[in-house]
């Protein structure tokens, strides 16, 4: 009788052996879509198993384990912490393998022309789980970029805006590093002969080149509007520059826009309505455009420019001539807020004086 258990025990080891031994090899064919699991750092492969199971990527969690053990125990394995998609039936050998590989799915993450680093901040925070004030802090360590500006109050206008790919868990630090070594490599290929044969500083011509990217939208009046900021400043006249106020509000924690005239009086260095000259560094982080700009502003007298209330603005050579835009601009402006519905209507200034 013991004889006859021991058998039937023999043939169950082996059975159950041989059924693992077929799920380890085969596709588990209850999966059927498209899933991310995410395995933060530190968790333990038991833990990791049951993720797998619990999103369907696997039918059991006891192949996967007792492959880890064995990977563990032959060439110490580690399991490497990250998001990883799953869009088609996998064996659990090649489950364990991607995720010893470190084959992470990597997210999107658009930073789009104009966004200053509380706008990435805030999109780190949406698409990759980043808190807005640890990205920010790392954007305080202008030691970065000591030998591009030495002057950088933060790495505002140096976090090159571009469509990236991060993972999941990228610390800020890493995400800092990888813009900014696009934008070494953005100015390199683009601009460094043209800069190298120039005066200006970088740090002048990156700050002009914020002002110019959130002034205006349309390619074609970047030059024009680098060139009214060029002969201001050359004839010591306050640049007026409507986002710097908004940039000095963001900096305060203060409601950023529309403008008022008493947000105008904001005590702040990047206030360009008080204080003369360029602010203390950039507002935002430009695109090549409005670098290439900043570094061939147009040739033309005009030095002041108006929304024209469709994107675009109406310059003037004269105070005069510009006053005649403003009235222009203001009267559009109420007609718009009259056909604007209920609670949509806003205050706009868009204007240089």
């Amino acid at each position: 009788m013991k004889k006859t258990l021991v058998v039937l025990a023999l043939l169950a080891t082996i059975a159950g052996i041989a059924v693992i031994g077929t799920e380890i090899l085969r596709p588990y064919q209850g999966y059927s879509g498209r899933t991310i699991v995410d395995i933060p750092p530190g968790m333990q492969a038991p833990e990791v198993a049951d993720q797998l199971v619990s999103k369907g990527v696997l039918a059991h969690r006891l192949p996967f384990l007792l492959i880890y053990a064995a990977g563990r125990w032959r060439r110490h394995d580690h399991l490497k912490a990250g998001e990883y998609l799953f869009d088609q039936p996998m064996r659990p050998l090649d489950v364990y393998r991607k995720i010893v590989r470190g084959e992470v799915y990597f997210r999107t993450v658009v930073i789009p022309e104009g966004s200053n680093r509380f706008d990435i901040a805030r999109i780190l925070q949406r698409t990759l789980g980043i808190a807005p004030e640890d990205f920010l802090k790392v954007t305080q360590q202008t030691s970065l970029i000591h030998d591009l500006d030495p002057k950088a109050p933060s790495l505002e206008g140096y976090l090159f805006p571009d469509t990236y790919r991060f993972e999941y868990h990228s610390t800020p630090a890493s995400i800092v590093m990888t813009m900014l070594a696009r934008f070494r490599q953005v100015l390199h290929q683009n601009f460094g002969q043209e800069l190298s044969n120039r005066d200006e500083s970088l740090h002048k011509v990156m700050t002009l080149a914020s002002l110019v990217e959130k002034e205006t939208p349309d390619p074609g009046e970047r030059t024009i509007i680098a060139q009214v900021f060029e002969l201001r400043l050359r004839k010591g006249m306050l640049l007026q520059c409507d986002p710097t106020v908004a940039y000095a509000a963001e900096i305060a924690q203060r409601p950023a826009s529309p403008i008022t005239e008493s947000g105008l009086n904001l005590k702040s260095p990047y206030n360009t309505y008080l204080h003369p000259g360029l602010p203390p560094g950039p507002i935002c982080n430009p695109g090549k455009a409005s670098i290439s700009a900043a570094i061939h502003p147009a040739s033309t007298d005009y030095l002041y420019f108006v929304s024209n209330n469709h994107g675009g603005h109406r310059f003037a050579k004269t105070l005069a001539e510009h006053r005649r835009n403003v009235a222009r601009y203001r009267k559009q402006e109420v007609a718009l807020q009259h056909l604007a519905p209920e609670g949509a209507r806003t205050t706009r200034r868009g204007q240089k004086k």
